[in-house]
């Protein structure tokens, strides 16, 4: 890879560095996301949704007591 004025080093989760570089002016190029919650099914969202508020109230009875 040829000297780019601009260059940085990354560490990837691999553990091997990384040498690239981008304009200072752009944002850093996007990394692929192991999760995402768009990725989910209906019936994960909502089973997912349903524990959260489940924790949260449990949250509120143990603060009410």
């Amino acid at each position: 890879m040829p000297f780019e004025p601009h260059a940085h080093h990354h560490a990837h989760p691999g553990g091997h560095p990384h040498r690239h570089g981008h304009d200072p002016a752009l944002p850093h190029p996007s990394q692929p996301v192991s999760w995402s919650i768009l990725r989910m099914s209906v019936a994960g969202r909502l089973a997912a949704a349903a524990a959260v508020a489940c924790l949260l109230w449990a949250g509120v009875v143990m603060a009410m007591r």
